[in-house]
């Protein structure tokens, strides 16, 4: 209760500055955070950084954009990562490697498929760690999330060390995890998929990214890690992803686990919710986001 009642009263404090000031933040573009001999594709494995302009030891958001693994890219989460910058929130908006997406547009027939998307994320995240005193943010401040698949990437790479561990970290070092409709049991995902309208996107869609079969699907989802849950976590939703994040907060209810907060947007759509977050002046869903960082 006192975590909500300190949530909630930060809320209305920060309503108030949001967008009193004008650009109080600072964008680095573009930045290559894998050497140059480990670059597979040079356009993507690329983030962009912003800075609010005053003070320092600021913390840090990395942000991991969605796509359906397939799509999209950093610079259309820029919005909500200057958003967070306004509030003395510094964003790291996050590009990786695609998968191929042909299901969307018959061009999008190349790409990766996992672990390749998680192994840059973590590239992304050491290369954040040893910089933290050029761009003087708290390396002790770490946080991430995402948006959709970014929301899936976000939440493995806190739950499975696997990858985190291969680039020397460990997720000890984030202070916690935000989570937004994403999907958290891949197997599920393609259950429902084989029994949807479209049962085609089974193959064409999550195939595409995570190969084929059951042990694949386990080793992809954030739901076979839940007793390495260390990490304090706001799980958000849209009304159409509710029925994953469901599951996801059950399994996790199951556990010994407590520090989760869960907030499901039940009047907003996977579309709205997002832009709500991006574009909306006011959104208490990013109010939330800010006040569950500051608090901790």
């Amino acid at each position: 209760m006192k975590k909500i009642i300190n949530l909630l009263g930060f809320i209305f404090l920060s309503s108030n500055l949001l967008f009193g000031q004008s650009e109080n933040y600072s964008v680095h573009n573009n930045l290559s955070y894998i050497s140059k001999e480990l670059i597979s594709n040079d356009s993507l494995q690329r983030l962009n950084l912003v800075l609010p302009k005053e003070g320092i030891d600021y913390p840090l958001l990395i942000w991991i954009g969605g796509g359906a693994w397939s799509y999209g890219d950093r610079n259309q989460e820029m919005e909500i990562a200057k958003k967070f910058a306004s509030q003395g929130i510094a964003v790291a908006s996050i590009g990786h490697r695609l998968s191929p997406a042909i299901w969307r547009d018959p061009t999008l027939n190349k790409g990766i498929k996992h672990p390749k998307h998680i192994e840059d994320i973590a590239s992304a995240v050491k290369w954040l760690y040893e910089n933290a005193d050029k761009y003087k943010y708290d390396r002790n401040k770490f946080f991430i999330g995402g948006y959709s698949s970014g929301g899936h990437l976000s939440a493995l790479i806190c739950l499975d060390s696997t990858y985190l561990n291969y680039v020397g970290l460990s997720p000890k070092i984030f202070k916690g995890l935000i989570p937004v409709s994403g999907t958290y049991d891949i197997n599920d995902y393609h259950e429902a998929l084989l029994n949807s309208a479209r049962p085609e996107l089974a193959k064409l869609h999550v195939e595409a990214v995570f190969g084929s079969g059951k042990e694949n699907f386990i080793k992809a989802s954030p739901i076979t890690y839940l007793d390495n849950l260390s990490v304090s976590i706001l799980l958000i939703s849209d009304n159409n992803m509710y029925n994953y994040s469901k599951l996801f907060e059950e399994k996790v209810r199951a556990t010994d686990f407590r520090d989760m907060q869960v907030v499901y947007s039940y009047n907003l759509s996977h579309g709205e919710l997002w832009r709500d977050l991006s574009f909306n002046e006011s959104s208490i869903y990013r109010e939330l986001i800010i006040g569950f960082i500051k608090t901790r």
